[in-house]
């Protein structure tokens, strides 16, 4: 990690090794950085000193790998990595988790705090196509076996709330040394969001739910994963509008593979359906022109496991009549570039949200926010629509919450919490020693 005094006048010495005696959440390269830097760092010393004491909290989880994902002298120290870890379980590079490690091979699409315009150029660029061709032609599902992931039906449908990770696996009937909960947390937190928002009760009645979901990045690779809400949200038919800059508003003509059942509409600018292609099983390329600003993906069944004999790979009969009658529940992704100020009026009149969600929001990192914090207040005050924010720590959501306040003049209607769903591996090249997750810390406007 980087000395906390950085930029304090002179040059750093070394590698940040000094800790803060008091709050031991930032780190220094020598005395005299420590001393620069107390003016500013005695303001939030107590608070960081505060959060520090709930480490074991943060890092409490149910898997027989937890130790190791969580291990903060070896993450920030390097002794281990995600890639590592990623190998161990031979999943290293492949599919979905192409983007959950920092390796050389993917480095722009790897950094769970990717810029913006790094995934757009990720996104468009030939180097991930052939990337794209290479390693996920073969699946772009789970890459796992059968027995460690979600891949068909639940055997039992969902009765009463999952409220941790233990109570996850326990009714998917996975083992807890499966390595799904890392890409799992996006649905999952998704759930939670919309319980603790207080909207699930009519999404039971209506049947219906609609999310604004915004400033996807890493997700955008990963919307395999998303087809998890088919049991999460049994019967209910979910629409969800993913808004943020790193869609990227160039079309571009890309031979891709998916590995889950999906029914793709291609729409134009103005939302004319201008081709639907059905997609099944594993081994179907389908050459089509793609414009990311638009594209409409129905998820129709889960992400596949390898088994060949799996039910999840002879699950597709009549699946484009399903998708297009609607009579099973489905997931609608549809793709917006651009910010939530700039589209949130023309959305809000075709289909009004029942949930703003931002994961991983950076609030206080990037001042594009603040205009979108008053789209955000305006909607909640005109149709009382909730927003919840997420972000890697603690510190980070207060930062936020300062934002938002200069901005609103209003506090915090859900206060900083815990996501029992936060993905479970430490955050790599943390700014602070406090440990980071994505979507660790919930709070709500």
């Amino acid at each position: 990690m980087e000395c906390a005094g950085k930029g304090c006048g002179t040059r750093c010495m070394g590698p940040a090794r000094r800790r803060c005696g008091r709050c031991g959440a930032v780190a220094y390269c020598s005395v005299s950085h420590q001393m620069s830097h107390w003016n500013e760092h005695k303001e939030e010393c107590e608070r960081l000193e505060r959060q520090m004491k709930r480490v074991d909290v943060l890092n409490d989880f149910p898997f027989t790998f937890s130790q190791e994902a969580t291990a903060t002298s070896q993450v920030c120290e390097k002794q281990g990595s995600r890639c590592s870890f990623l190998s161990k379980r031979g999943i290293h590079q492949l599919g979905m988790w192409m983007h959950e490690c920092c390796c050389s091979h993917s480095e722009l699409a790897s950094s769970s705090l990717a810029s913006f315009d790094s995934l757009r150029l990720l996104l468009l660029s030939s180097a991930y196509n052939e990337i794209s061709r290479q390693k996920m032609s073969k699946d772009d599902g789970w890459n796992l076996s059968g027995d460690l992931c979600p891949c068909h039906e639940p055997i039992s449908p969902i009765s009463e709330r999952v409220s941790s990770w233990l109570d996850y696996y326990e009714w998917r009937c996975i083992p807890l040394h499966s390595p799904v909960a890392l890409l799992l947390h996006w649905p999952l937190t998704i759930y939670h969001a919309a319980h603790i928002a207080c909207v699930w009760s009519s999404t039971v009645e209506t049947r219906k739910l609609c999310i604004h979901y915004l400033g996807p990045e890493k997700e955008l690779l990963q919307l395999a994963a998303f087809g998890e809400l088919l049991a999460l949200f049994p019967g209910v038919q979910i629409h969800i509008e993913f808004i943020g800059p790193a869609i990227p508003q160039h079309s571009k003509s890309v031979t891709k593979s998916f590995g889950f059942e999906v029914l793709v509409m291609v729409v134009n600018k103005v939302g004319a359906c201008n081709e639907m292609i059905p997609m099944f099983g594993n081994c179907l390329k389908a050459k089509q022109r793609l414009y990311w600003d638009g594209e409409k993906i129905v998820l129709c069944s889960y992400a596949h496991c390898l088994d060949a004999d799996c039910i999840c790979n002879f699950s597709s009969e009549n699946l484009s009549q399903i998708a297009i009658t609607g009579k099973s529940t489905s997931v609608t992704l549809q793709l917006r570039s651009g910010f939530y100020h700039e589209r949130y009026r023309d959305l809000a009149e075709d289909l009004f949200p029942h949930l703003v969600i931002a994961p991983n929001a950076g609030i206080a990192a990037y001042p594009s926010w603040l205009p979108t914090i008053v789209s955000c207040q305006e909607l909640i005050k005109e149709i009382n629509v909730p927003a919840i924010f997420s972000d890697y720590c603690e510190e980070a959501c207060h930062l936020a919450d300062c934002c938002i306040k200069s901005v609103t003049g209003r506090s915090l209607s859900l206060p900083i919490q815990l996501n029992p769903f936060r993905q479970p591996m430490m955050v790599e090249d943390s700014a602070l020693l406090l440990p980071c997750y994505s979507n660790c810390f919930l709070f709500g406007i």
